[in-house]
């Protein structure tokens, strides 16, 4: 039998249904399991608690699949799993043209480090720990069972991997290869995405929802889209009537895609401009030079990769609030998120709050923002909701 037994006390956790039993927890490993091979967990006492993926050389070194000690994990599980996953999503999938779609959300599907996005007839595909990686073969087959897509290519070049033990990884798992640009639709919206070299699997499908909110706010305004990738909000507010939308991006090759998004939503592109640096420089040279906004977006990259890196993260926040407060115009609205999972709403509350006193600029939150409904998070592993984020009205000056 290859088990891990949990020092006595630390059972808690796994009765609760939390997916994650770090290495500190456990007394004793048994039977020499290997990396990503399923493991009992077994209470101090012996009792059988749950069954997991083994990664020994990750701080988590048990990611659990399932809490039922009757079931086996097997490819007959897999096909459960997911099946059930794909038809929460079946409704997102309805409708006209090739729809962007999270069909697997790793542990909040009850599939640790298991990732799956549709993009038009491809799936994008990231195995991010040891068991995923274990399992990858029955994953594959079993999504090109269920789905109908040319090809399922493989994501898994995060940086996460390594923690695991794993190399990082890229390429066509199943099925034809995908072009270098595939369309998605999104509303009203069509976007080109970059499934082999974007960010992520290519596109920041989290955003779908906050994307769709721009329009309430967009029509007849001046927008600074910062950290803007390829493009995504400025796009929604050019198709709701916003008169000009500026994207700022570190990113050459992002901005063109924007503009070539841009191009196929039939945007007039004199009601686009594409500033390519760092938005922290570009916006303090604005601040500077006076220049306001009626609507801008902060959507920057996730800070905070480990808890000893949030306070720089939270400086750094406040630091770009406090920049956007001062460009937004009386009355202007400011989208603002953080996907860093370590900080809290609260905390990133606390510090937006803190950037608009700083810029003498009396804010109100008008609506609190989450990721997409297909990226749901489970009740029992609340680090599954990572992506946080406010609508902001500037009331008046202090």
């Amino acid at each position: 039998m290859k088990a891990i037994l949990l020092k006595r006390g630390r059972e808690k956790s796994v009765l609760r249904r939390h997916p994650w039993i770090f290495s500190g927890a456990i007394a004793k490993i048994e039977g020499h399991p290997k990396q990503g091979e399923t493991v009992d967990v077994l209470a101090s006492e012996g009792a059988l608690l749950a069954r997991g993926a083994y990664s020994p050389h990750s701080q988590i070194t048990v990611r659990i699949w399932t809490f039922d000690p009757r079931e086996d994990v097997s490819s007959e599980f897999f096909d459960g799993r997911l099946r059930q996953a794909v038809e929460a999503r079946r409704s997102l999938m309805s409708g006209d043209g090739p729809a962007g779609v999270r069909l697997i959300n790793a542990e909040s599907d009850g599939l640790p480090g298991i990732i799956a996005d549709r993009y038009g007839d491809f799936l994008v595909v990231q195995f991010l720990s040891a068991g995923a990686d274990y399992w990858k073969g029955a994953v594959v087959e079993t999504l090109m069972r269920l789905m109908s897509v040319s090809g399922v290519y493989e994501r898994s070049d995060a940086g996460v991997r390594e923690k695991e033990g794993l190399p990082k990884l890229a390429g066509t798992l199943a099925g034809r290869e995908p072009q270098d640009l595939v369309e998605i639709r999104e509303g009203s919206c069509r976007f080109l995405v970059d499934i082999k070299r974007g960010h992520k699997t290519g596109f920041y499908l989290d955003q779908r929802e906050n994307r769709g909110m721009i329009a309430e706010f967009a029509r007849g305004t001046e927008m600074l889209n910062c950290f803007s990738y390829t493009g995504g909000f400025g796009i929604a507010a050019l198709r709701a009537g916003a008169e000009k939308v500026t994207n700022v991006d570190t990113s050459a090759g992002a901005l063109d895609l924007a503009r070539r998004n841009a191009e196929i939503n039939g945007v007039d592109a004199s009601n686009l401009e594409s500033v390519e640096g760092d938005a922290f420089a570009v916006l303090r040279r604005w601040r500077d030079a006076g220049r306001a906004f009626d609507v801008i977006v902060l959507d920057p990259p996730k800070f905070a990769e480990s808890q000893s890196q949030l306070a720089r993260a939270s400086r750094g926040y406040k630091d770009i609030n406090l920049l956007a407060f001062k460009l937004l115009r009386p009355g202007g609205i400011l989208f603002t998120f953080s996907c860093s999972g370590l900080m809290s709403p609260e905390l990133f509350q606390k510090i937006v709050a803190d950037a608009a006193l700083d810029a003498g600029c009396e804010a109100q939150i008008i609506r609190r923002l989450a990721q997409a409904s297909d990226h749901p998070t489970l009740l029992s592993f609340p680090e599954g909701s990572y992506l946080k984020g406010f609508i902001c009205r500037a009331a008046s000056n202090l």
